[in-house]
Parts: C-alpha cells; sequence; structure tokens
C-alpha cells in the first residue's frame, strides 16, 4: 500500500524557518521522483519543487528559488523540504506526491499525501 505523510508543517513569523518531510512506504523512493504542491484558501495548487529519481535533479518555482531547497534521504524513503526566509504568501497546505519524472502540472502525479499546514504570520 502505497503511503505518503507529510510532516514538519506549523505556525511562524515572517522570516522564519521549517524543514517538512515526507515519509513514503509502499514502494521504493530510488524509482520515483518527488514533487512538493502547494494550495491557499481560493487560490489553484502550485508546484513548489521537485527532485527526480535518477540524478535528484532539482527543480524550483520561481517564488521559493532561493529560499527553499529540496532533498531526498532514499535510506529512510524520506524527502524534505527546507524553507527559509518564510513569508505570508507561503501560507498554504503543502503536499508531495510522486511521479516517474518531474512536472509542474499536479496532474502528472500519482500519489499523494494528505498534506501539512504551513502559516506564516506574525
Amino acid at each position: 500500500q502505497v503511503q505518503l505523510v507529510e510532516s514538519g508543517g506549523g505556525l511562524v513569523q515572517p522570516g522564519g524557518s521549517l524543514r517538512l518531510s515526507c515519509a513514503v512506504s509502499g514502494f521504493t523512493l530510488d524509482y520515483y521522483a518527488i514533487g512538493w504542491f502547494r494550495q491557499a484558501p481560493g487560490k489553484e495548487r502550485e508546484g513548489v519543487s521537485c527532485i527526480s529519481s535518477t540524478d535528484a535533479s532539482t527543480y524550483y518555482a520561481d517564488s521559493v528559488k532561493g529560499h527553499f531547497t529540496i532533498s531526498r534521504d532514499n535510506a529512510k524513503n524520506t524527502v524534505y523540504l527546507q524553507m527559509n526566509s518564510l513569508k505570508p504568501e507561503d501560507t498554504a497546505v503543502y503536499y508531495c506526491a510522486t511521479a516517474w519524472v518531474c512536472s509542474s502540472g499536479w496532474m502528472d502525479y500519482e500519489y499523494w499525501g494528505q498534506g501539512t499546514q504551513v502559516t506564516v504570520s506574525s
């Protein structure tokens, strides 16, 4: 049974940092790209970052480049999203999802976690 579980969300002040984790089970992480998406109330789901399975290439939305870093630990079957210099506009529910290759389109991803809330507010 494929399962993805996000954790690490919470309330943080502007300028603060959070590290999200995406723990996967039921499949071998080595063979899948993992993407992070976010969705704010009233807005469409937005691709944030992705890390490939083959050479660990990374991709970022322009809005988070230089502030977010994605990484993976295949031995722990976990993907991380380090988020620094957080802004109120980063507030959203963050999801991780699997795909064969990185894509910015959420419809290309097959399995999804339940999401974790990130709130950036003073």
